[in-house]
């Protein structure tokens, strides 16, 4: 396997998603991350995000390094968190095509208000 990421010192974002072939039995994976950084597009204040991406994998599964690297990607993106959730569904879903894939987004607080975004995607 040649990994672009893994293995490999890095010091800045990346949009690109780097797979390896699903070992048998696998039927679930799930990633937590709680630093997931963006900008509200309309008042440009920084977001602050939980997301938990649950997939099924059938021939691939995601390498975790370049979801790191793909999630700092956001850090300086201004964009809704129902479209943020929505974008790394699909770009994972296009990347390790799964059975399945659902991606649950919650912003911290902010004004009092608290928001959870779900997007899920099926073959």
């Amino acid at each position: 396997m040649n990994f672009k990421a893994l293995g490999q010192r890095s010091i800045a974002p990346t949009k690109e998603l780097e797979t390896f072939s699903a070992p048998a039995g696998i039927t679930l994976i799930k990633f937590e991350c709680t630093e997931l950084t963006s900008f509200c597009p309309v008042t440009g204040q920084p977001d602050f995000s939980n997301v938990v991406i649950t997939y099924n994998p059938k021939e691939k599964c995601l390498e975790s390094k370049s979801l790191k690297l793909y999630l700092w990607s956001f850090r300086e993106e201004h964009i809704f968190g129902e479209g943020l959730a929505a974008q790394i569904a699909r770009d994972i879903f296009d990347a390790v095509e799964p059975s399945w894939i659902e991606v649950a987004l919650t912003q911290n607080v902010r004004g009092g208000t608290q928001l959870t975004a779900t997007a899920r995607l099926e073959r």
